[in-house]
Order: structure tokens, then C-alpha cells, then sequence
């Protein structure tokens, strides 16, 4: 008997369901170095990303760049027939460019990214642009700018991307502002459901709380 057959036939009260799981981190070895990381941004549970669009300020002349300012997820489920966004934190400058899709039931697998290195006495930009593969093969490129050099791709999510996070510098005022320097995207990973449990009591003071344990559902994001 698997364990949530067990909870359930104890005649327990479900009172929260969680879907969560370990999954590897996808980087690139040439973000920017200024920022701090934000907060993990996540799909549905059950969907994967699918397509992406990004913040991008134009270039200003004689004014300070900051080039690619954000990064929008496009998440779907496995059915593909709901779609939602996931958008990581993304600062205030430039505006948002025409989303781009994975072929049929493709999805988003790994990244590269376009970095410009310190430019000293210069206005930096950090990241540029950003590039998508998608799991049939095909590579989506960013509408973002061209100061930079793209680096290596990072390694591949065999179930796709399912969460991404970016690291930001917060506006400096009148000094040089650089806006999103490097990103992180994390693997769909099996599902795993942890079951929060409590006894049927009279008053909320006899209800114990306790964790009973992890049912593992490695068919969650399977085709």
C-alpha cells in the first residue's frame, strides 16, 4: 500500500497539498557581476516554459544603457491547452519585445546569454540578449542588443524549464546602472507531493500537525 493510501485510509484530514521537488540549475559562465538574485519565479505546477520575451531598453545615445532589463517565461501545461506567464523580476527601463514559441509541443531546454564584460570608465551593460533552445533542436534568439559576446550554453533540462530567476543591480541613482547581469533557470523535476495531515479533534487545540512523508509521482511531468 503507497503511503497516500495509507494516509487516506487512517480517516485523516487533508489540509494541504503541496507539489514541489529537487531539480538541477541550469547557468552560464559569463553573467554580469553586479546585483543581487531575486526570487525564484515559477510555472504552474505541471507546466513547462515553452516560449520567452524580453525587457529591453534601446540604445540612448549619449545616455546610460542598461540593454536588457527582464525576462518573461511562457509557461503551458502538458496537454498544451492552457497556457499562463511567468515573469522574473524585471526593472524598470525599456519595454517588452514580441514573444517567441517553440515549435508544436517543444519546450524551452537551456539558455545562452550575451554579456558585455566591465568596461572600466565606460557604461556597462552586463547581459544583452538571450538564447532559447527548444527540445526539437531549434534556437530562439532574444530580440535584445548587440554589445557583448555570447558564452557557452548551459547544460540541458532533459523535461524542460519549469523556473527561472535573474540577477538584478537595483537603479544606483547617477551612477552607471546595469539593470539584469546573469540569469538562472531550474529542470522540471518529478513531482513530489508532501501531505500535511492532522487528526479529527473536537477543538483546534487537540489537532496535532505533523508531516507524514513524500509520495514521489514520477508520471507528473512525463508526455
Amino acid at each position: 500500500m503507497s503511503l497516500l493510501q495509507r494516509v487516506l485510509s487512517t480517516g485523516l484530514l487533508v489540509l494541504l497539498v503541496t507539489e514541489f521537488g529537487s531539480s538541477t540549475t541550469l547557468t552560464v559562465n559569463n553573467g554580469g557581476q553586479w546585483g543581487d538574485w531575486g526570487d525564484v519565479q515559477f510555472c504552474p505546477p505541471g507546466f513547462h516554459a515553452y516560449g520567452f520575451s524580453l525587457k529591453v531598453e534601446g540604445k540612448q545615445g549619449g545616455g546610460d544603457d542598461t540593454a536588457l532589463n527582464g525576462i518573461k517565461l511562457y509557461c503551458r501545461d502538458q496537454d498544451s491547452r492552457s497556457t499562463s506567464t511567468s515573469v522574473a523580476s524585471a526593472m524598470r527601463w525599456g519595454a517588452w519585445t514580441s514573444a517567441q514559441f517553440c515549435p508544436g509541443s517543444a519546450r524551452l531546454t537551456s539558455f545562452q546569454l550575451r554579456v558585455e564584460r566591465p568596461q572600466g570608465i565606460g557604461d556597462d551593460t552586463a547581459a544583452n540578449n538571450v538564447r532559447f533552445r527548444c527540445s526539437d533542436g531549434t534556437v530562439l534568439e532574444g530580440h535584445g542588443l548587440s554589445w557583448g559576446d555570447w558564452g557557452s550554453w548551459s547544460s540541458e533540462c532533459p523535461r524542460g524549464i519549469c523556473s527561472m530567476r535573474a540577477k538584478l543591480e537595483w537603479p544606483q541613482c547617477i551612477e552607471d546602472d546595469t539593470a539584469l547581469n546573469d540569469v538562472q533557470m531550474f529542470c522540471c523535476a518529478p513531482g513530489q507531493i508532501a501531505i500535511f495531515v492532522r487528526s479529527l479533534c473536537v477543538t483546534e487545540s487537540q489537532c496535532d500537525m505533523e508531516l507524514l512523508g513524500t509520495v514521489m509521482l514520477h508520471s507528473v511531468l512525463e508526455n
